[in-house]
């Protein structure tokens, strides 16, 4: 596995293309100047050990040596060994619902974007555990299966958009179920679901879907995503923001459906939670997590890096030897060579 220690110093990399670009007009407009003078090849004539590519070559050469540097004061680093760590914690899916119902502001930004966010701190307090992502709307998807990897757990959750999910509508039991099915096999310890959603449209037997969940151990929670008043959808029509509208006519009005989501937890053992504007309660059932007995689990994790800096170290001397060693000037004795153009 290859990383950088310190990826911030990268971005210094952007000054390159800048004194590239600074060259080049400084180049273009000595040439302009020369042009003044005179003709090109009688100019030439008076200075038969100029050379006008050389220059070029030696400043090519020092932007080489320059991002090189830059990569070796990013710290390289090479995965050399791997190695088995024994971890007690519990597995964690997390069902976020994508309907276009999500989209609705009457929790600020927007009901999905604040339960990203909300999933995204809940990751960050983590520590043993493994978590999964699903996604779902009418049909359900896993969007990252079972893992200890919480940066990739926090990347994927990025890319989530309501345009994930092809089919519109709100399967709740088909979250559920396929959620069920993603937990590790060999894995004995407590298992959680985390269900996020408004709980409209609901089309499927997701109190079923729980009771199975439960009898297999699984926890089942739920987090309703709106305020009892409901709010529009906001769409886009040409250009401009707009609601969505039934067959009539009339604005649609999307509410949350609470009594669903709490006969969902209460089948499922778990615990049923209303999100708000102050907070959208992940970390409530955080500490209903944290309260679960962890079991022993295995992970297979890059024990040593070995430092790789030295190699473009390396680079950036040789590249400044051959700037050394190539003059700005033709060479009175080897000028009939060609090796550098002009």
């Amino acid at each position: 596995m290859f990383r950088f220690a310190h990826i911030e110093y990268l971005y210094a990399l952007v000054i390159i293309p800048i004194l590239i670009i600074i060259f080049s007009i400084i180049r273009i407009r000595r040439q302009k100047a020369l042009a003044r003078f005179g003709e090109k090849e009688i100019i030439d004539q008076l200075m038969p050990n100029v050379s006008t590519a050389r220059p070029t070559i030696k400043f090519m050469l020092w932007m080489l040596a320059l991002a090189s540097i830059i990569f070796a004061v990013a710290q390289p680093q090479f995965g050399s060994k791997l190695k088995t760590e024994k971890r007690k914690g519990v597995e964690l899916i997390i069902a976020l619902d994508v309907s276009n119902s999500m989209m609705a502001e009457d929790i600020q930004p927007n009901r999905l974007e604040r339960a990203k966010r909300a999933i995204s701190r809940l990751v960050d307090n983590l520590d043993d555990d493994k978590i999964g992502l699903i996604v779902f709307a009418g049909d359900a998807y896993t969007q990252l299966p079972i893992t200890t990897d919480f940066s990739s757990a926090k990347l994927f959750l990025n890319s989530v958009n309501t345009s994930i999910v092809p089919r519109q509508g709100t399967a709740i039991g088909a979250a559920i179920n396929l959620a069920a099915s993603s937990f590790s096999p060999q894995f004995e310890g407590n298992k959680a679901i985390i269900i996020i959603t408004d709980g409209e449209n609901h089309e499927d037997d997701a109190i079923g879907a729980a009771t199975a969940a439960a009898q297999q151990g699984i926890i089942v929670h739920t987090i309703g995503m709106g305020l009892p008043q409901g709010a529009p959808i906001p769409v886009l029509n040409n250009g401009q923001k707009d609601f969505r509208k039934d067959k009539n006519g009339q604005v649609v009005v999307t509410k949350l459906d609470e009594q669903m989501l709490q006969q969902i937890a209460a089948a499922g053992n778990g615990v049923y939670v209303r999100a708000n504007n102050a907070q959208v309660g992940l970390n409530t059932l955080f500490n209903e997590i944290n309260k679960m007995e962890g079991a022993e689990m295995e992970s297979v994790v890059y024990a040593e890096y070995a430092e790789q800096y030295q190699w473009f170290i390396a680079l950036a001397l040789f590249f400044l030897l051959l700037d050394y060693l190539i003059l700005e000037r033709k060479n009175k004795y080897l000028k009939n060579i060609k090796i550098f153009g002009k």
